[in-house]
């Protein structure tokens, strides 16, 4: 839960400093505070300075909607029948506490600097931009399992992966605090782009391994969880490309339009709600909706509507019925009709001769259609095939 650390002692520093000034620095104040807050905090007011007001006004917003989320993921998962669909609420969960996370980070920008504030700001960018991709990245492994599989590891494991992947990056930006604040003595505010950038490539390989997995999910042989992939895939690219946005500004485009430092701070917080917002609308709204979508209830087939092809009656054919060994009949032609002997049967017959053959029988033109009592019969005996009378001049054709 990294963001309430970051609310709870943004809380607390407001509390502290808004104590401790005077209340001559009143007239300092800029358009639109007038509610005791002051410096450091003017940005959260300022109306001269509109970015601040807006990025605060979206910030609360992602706020609220990440809040309701899950709290309608948490009251509806008794719902969730699924085990397939169960496996991926965990992950969602904890996006949407990353989700929070960046969110509630992105006030921190909207403060002026201070020394505890930098170290807030650098321990907690890497590690919550982790979490959240560390939950794409094991969302497109639950997917590719289902696509291939038909089956998902279960919720708790993927959420046990996801952190143990964020930890990585918690471990980076720990060092990287200790070498540069603590063994060489710099300020925390003090820090080249380029190293705040260089400390974040492990979450950047997370979110191009993330991208891979989504890929990967697309071409799994089940179609029902194609829709999920889909958006997942959507989801890393808009988020690979919002990060090539803001590291080029950060690094390049400051310097290029002569605003270094000054923009510094309003590009991190805006890529802070950007993602916090991308991530919510293009993931975590519809993965939660597929998650809670009932499964679709079997209807009764109508045998009155013979429209439908599904719910036709099929001719059933009498040799499906019959085993393997009852079909002797089919191989054994010792009673079979042929063309050729019928019309000689019928002139035999006439003249009251006795039929030379008795191991042939001839065929009515219409035998297919005809109920045959010597199947019948074998069936009945088990399969043997019975045998003739010698005097058997074979059946009265009509």
């Amino acid at each position: 839960m990294a963001f309430l650390p970051v609310l709870l002692l943004l809380l607390l520093t407001v509390a502290h400093r808004a104590s401790s000034q005077d209340s001559g620095d009143s007239d300092a104040l800029p358009r639109g505070c007038g509610w005791g807050l002051v410096r450091p905090y003017t940005l959260l007011c300022d109306l001269d300075s509109i970015w601040g007001v807006a990025v605060e006004s979206v910030a609360a917003g992602g706020v609220l909607a990440a809040i309701l989320l899950s709290l309608v993921l948490l009251c509806r998962l008794r719902h969730i029948s699924e085990a397939e669909k169960r496996s991926g609420v965990g992950p969602i969960l904890l996006l949407l506490l990353g989700i929070l996370g960046l969110f509630g980070l992105s006030f921190a920008y909207l403060i002026e600097q201070d020394e505890s504030l930098c170290l807030l700001r650098r321990a907690l960018w890497g590690l919550l931009f982790a979490i959240c991709f560390s939950c794409l990245l094991v969302q497109g492994v639950r997917l590719r399992r289902l696509g291939r599989e038909r089956r998902s590891p279960g919720g708790c494991a993927l959420t046990g992966l996801a952190l143990g992947l964020s930890a990585v990056q918690g471990i980076i930006a720990a060092e990287w605090l200790l070498l540069t604040v603590l063994r060489e003595g710099r300020a925390a505010c003090q820090y080249l782009p380029l190293d705040f950038s260089l400390a974040c490539s492990y979450v950047l390989a997370l979110l191009l391994a993330a991208l891979t997995a989504a890929s990967l999910a697309l071409c799994g042989r089940t179609r029902q969880w194609r829709c999920s992939a889909i958006w997942l895939l959507v989801t890393c690219l808009l988020s690979l490309l919002l990060w090539v946005a803001w590291v080029g500004f950060y690094l390049y485009g400051n310097a290029w339009l002569g605003r270094y430092p000054d923009w510094n701070d309003p590009a991190l917080a805006i890529a802070l709600v950007a993602q916090g917002w991308l991530l919510l609308i293009f993931h975590a709204i519809p993965e939660s909706h597929i998650c809670l979508r009932p499964p679709p209830q079997p209807t009764a087939p109508d045998y009155f509507d013979t429209s439908q092809n599904s719910t036709r009656m099929r001719e059933t054919s009498f040799d499906e019925d019959i085993p393997l060994s009852h079909r002797q009949f089919v191989e054994n032609q010792g009673y079979g009709y042929t063309d050729e002997n019928a019309a000689g049967l019928r002139s035999s017959s006439g003249a009251g001769q006795h039929n030379t053959n008795p191991g042939a029988r001839p065929s009515a033109p219409f035998r297919s259609n005809v109920y045959q009592p010597t199947e019948m019969t074998m069936i009945l005996n088990g399969g043997a095939v019975p045998s003739a009378p010698p005097t058997y001049t074979g059946r009265q054709l009509w």
